[in-house]
């Protein structure tokens, strides 16, 4: 199979003359039947590189969606543009399931979607042994994976694939993945020696916000005031938000509808269909809004709360700006949200390991609102990716804070770190550059190398700031599969070993810190409300 059929396909089925970068070189390793990862932002192209090869293979692709939703829309895309798709869940009477299990088995349906917990059913193995397959493609798979921000356990049963159908290319894709995730999601799906692909997470078009959550209400106002006509999507924590939010909204003369789980399905297609068809320009929803809808004049993405990850908020600011043009994502926070999602992964069922991740992630995602550090670069490192500039097209940026040369602070950091065999999380590297006289200090020796009480000139919390920073800019990373234990990287490496400078944003002044204990006392009768209204 050549990719000159692949192009006439992308040509008459999508209308496109080109590739974007990567599609093609997916979907010949597609051809060559070879497991692959694909890491692709929101927006990147990722349903061209399973759509093409199964339209041009002999066989029914496999599509695994983890929802409904996402997959009418796409078959729905698909048939419009005169492809033979079809999905099979529970939206379909026994009639028409049968129908398209006729149609598979007489050759005519060359896109089959399905959810996990369908492929995995018993009453499914039979029909699809009786299906020629071309490829399966595990779509949203960070899904596979316990570390992953969504982890569904269904997903893990998919590691049959392989088992039973050896000879089938296995195309795991994922909007969002940090290192670890794609490790464990290649693990998960034992895919066969998998080429990894991994798309430029940079949407320089995209500008990115963050602001303290006072008077967040006012501020949206005037963000909408500011862009009359535009379309775009409030995301907020709770359904009563979305509800209480687009009626102040609406009373105010803007054109808006909410959007959550708890809806009647009838209800959120409508609201769904008004928005991708320009009748209601804004939608107030909870995160069950938004994925696979291909909308790409949508110009702003507001978040009204801190989101749970930084998986989460880089996907759903994604559906912003997607034809390239000009589009902003505009960040609230407080404490109050951090001390909501707390309580409500500590009393969930999860594993405590679960809990202790979620946790950990909540945690990197309050870090990346207060840190003075230019937020694209933030977000790219964390993603694996390297950017050694400030974007200027970020609050940090347009405002940047006070700096100084942090390479002496950054190699006692390091060099500290090191010495401790990167067997530490950031709470006790930072007790040992300050000589704390802990016991376990004392028991694990750590009280004996070089640069204990190295970092006395700046408390705790200062330290905490810094090496926040040291984070933010890709000097550090956390292995979270090990305890959160700090890991210095490549380029921490630099830093330590070959004279690299590094800048870093003063500490703030004492009168610029925030009380978290404090609001998140004061906030406290909020919670419980809170979190009976997720979702």
């Amino acid at each position: 199979m050549t990719l000159d059929r692949a192009r006439l396909a992308l040509k008459k089925v999508f209308g496109y003359d080109t590739f974007r970068p990567l599609q093609a070189e997916i979907i010949q390793a597609v051809y060559s039947s070879r497991d692959a990862l694909v890491l692709m932002p929101t927006g990147g192209g990722k349903s061209i590189c399973f759509q093409v090869p199964a339209l041009t293979m002999e066989g029914t692709a496999v599509v695994v969606s983890p929802l409904i939703a996402l997959m009418k829309d796409q078959v729905e895309g698909l048939r419009a543009n005169g492809a033979p798709a079809a999905f099979i869940n529970s939206m379909l009477t026994a009639n028409q399931t049968r129908e398209v299990e006729e149609e598979l088995l007489a050759g005519r349906i060359k896109l089959l979607y399905v959810s996990p917990e369908k492929l995995v059913s018993q009453n499914f193995q039979p029909l699809l042994k009786r299906l020629k397959i071309s490829l399966f493609a595990i779509d949203e798979a960070h899904c596979i994976s316990a570390w992953g921000h969504d982890f569904r356990p269904e997903y893990t049963q998919l590691k049959f694939l392989k088992a039973q159908y050896p000879g089938v290319p296995v195309l795991a894709l994922t909007a969002t993945a940090d290192k670890l995730t794609r490790k464990d999601i290649a693990g998960q799906l034992q895919l066969n020696n998998p080429a990894e692909f991994i798309a430029s997470f940079d949407r320089p078009n995209i500008s990115l916000s963050v602001s303290r959550g006072q008077k967040r209400f006012e501020q949206i106002l005037s963000h909408l005031k500011s862009h009359p006509g535009q379309s775009g999507i409030i995301y907020c924590l709770a359904r009563r938000t979305c509800e209480d939010l687009s009626a102040k909204l609406n009373a105010r003369g803007f054109n808006t509808a909410y959007y959550h789980a708890n809806m009647a399905p009838g209800e959120r297609n409508r609201v769904q269909e008004d928005f991708i068809n320009d009748r209601v320009p804004i939608v107030c929803a909870t995160i069950a809004f938004g994925m696979g809808i291909d909308k790409s004049n949508v110009r702003f993405v507001i978040h009204y709360n801190l989101p749970r990850n930084l998986e989460g908020y880089y996907q759903e600011i994604g559906r912003c700006g997607r034809d390239g043009l000009p589009a902003e994502a505009l960040l609230f926070f407080s404490y109050q949200d951090v001390n909501t999602y707390r309580q409500m992964f500590e009393e969930s069922d999860a594993v405590q390991v679960q809990k202790d991740l979620k946790i950990a992630k909540l945690n990197r995602m309050y870090q990346f609102a207060e840190a003075p550090v230019c937020r694209r670069k933030t977000v790219l490192h964390y993603f694996g990716e390297s950017y050694d500039k400030n974007c200027g097209n970020c609050d940090v940026c347009r405002n940047p804070p006070r700096h100084f040369d942090g390479t002496e602070a950054a190699q006692k950091a390091l060099s500290a770190l090191v010495r401790m065999e990167e067997n530490v999380g950031m709470n006790m590297l930072v007790d040992v550059l300050r000589g704390s006289q802990r016991r376990e200090i004392f028991n694990l020796g750590f009280n004996q190398i070089k640069t204990y009480g190295a970092g006395k000139e700046y408390s705790f919390d200062e330290w905490q700031f810094l090496l926040s920073q040291m984070l933010h800019n890709g000097l550090l990373e956390i292995a979270y599969d090990d305890n959160s234990c700090l890991r210095v990287t490549e380029a921490g490496k630099s830093i330590l070993f070959d004279g690299k400078k590094v800048q870093l944003a003063l500490p703030p002044r004492p009168e610029e810190k925030t009380a978290p204990k404090e609001v998140a006392q004061r906030q406290s009768n909020r919670t419980q409300l809170l979190r009976d209204e997720l979702f």
